[in-house]
């Protein structure tokens, strides 16, 4: 197998537009999709090839990638892919799709004849457009050489966690790391409206944790956001945060285990993009302290 690939990317959205760019970067034939084809056009700028539809975009591909919003999502698009798929392509399954949808998804590959790789990424916009995402995957290991290209190209490292994709072993730790990536992020947020609320300037607050146990970047990065505005273009929305959390709570009800900050944290993100900060990065979580203003 050449290291050179045909590879579809279905779903350009924040992180499936950075993996197809760097794919393309790193001289594989890239074919995109997008449910809103706008979303993908900018990327013939890199070389990329936009098809009108998933069938026209895996036709003849070495490897798919899915990063599409969830489970559902990217099961729906493989069924509209499926005439052109081929037995024996790679599927590189790369949406947050939960516990539960893992099992539909490997059953659609085994139907197919889908050689199928579970493959979350952990990683936000800046990382993936830098090509240093943390790729877990789970798959055969006799067909990674296949893969390892495509990996190569999005990520800095891959985390191997599994022989058999249909197990979701590679979810299952995805899940567990968004489980504190959303925590840190609200507990960012909610430090901030305390402080404000209480008339603490939140700079002691950073003084008062610097260079100790409790000090940590991402915390002052998710606060720098909220306190300088800058939530758009978002790192990782609020809208696919919430969904996330609620994965998270499923899958912890699924195996009998209550997170409770889990789930009000996905009360918190969905109330968030109720007031209309969706799209925003999901420490805008933030205005979710606030009561809501008469008559939005």
């Amino acid at each position: 197998m050449t290291d050179q690939l045909t590879v579809s990317v279905l779903g350009t959205g924040i992180m499936g537009a950075a993996m197809a760019r760097n794919l393309a970067r790193a001289g594989h034939t890239v074919r995109v999709w997008n449910r809103t084809r706008a979303k993908a056009e900018p990327l013939t700028a890199d070389g990329a090839h936009v098809a009108g539809t998933p069938e026209e975009a895996v036709r003849d591909a070495d490897v798919v990638l899915t990063m599409l919003h969830d489970g559902p999502a990217a099961l729906d698009v493989m069924r509209e892919a499926a005439p052109g798929l081929r037995p024996g392509t790679a599927w590189v399954q790369s949406t947050t799709a939960g516990v539960e949808a893992i099992e539909g998804l490997a059953g659609f590959a085994r139907e197919h004849g889908l050689v199928f790789f579970d493959a979350p990424v952990l990683g936000t916009r800046q990382p993936a457009e830098a090509g240093q995402l943390l790729v877990l995957a789970a798959g055969p290991a006799d067909a990674r050489p296949t893969v390892t290209p495509v990996f190569d190209a999005v990520g800095d490292r891959t985390v191997w966690t599994g022989e058999d994709g249909a197990e979701g072993s590679a979810t299952r730790l995805k899940l567990v790391a968004n489980s504190w990536v959303i925590a840190a992020t609200n507990a960012a947020g909610e430090v901030l409206a305390l402080a404000g609320a209480l008339g603490v300037d939140p700079d002691h607050f950073f003084d008062a944790i610097a260079g100790g146990g409790l000090d940590m970047g991402y915390l002052r990065a998710k606060a720098a956001l909220i306190r300088e505005g800058r939530l758009t273009p978002p790192q990782f929305a609020v809208r696919t945060a919430a969904k996330d959390a609620r994965l998270i709570v499923e899958a912890g009800e699924r195996a009998g285990v209550r997170l409770d900050v889990a789930a009000a944290g996905a009360d918190r993100l969905a109330r968030a993009a109720a007031r209309g900060h969706g799209e925003e990065d999901m420490a805008a979580a933030y205005y979710a302290s606030f009561p809501e203003k008469p008559g939005t």
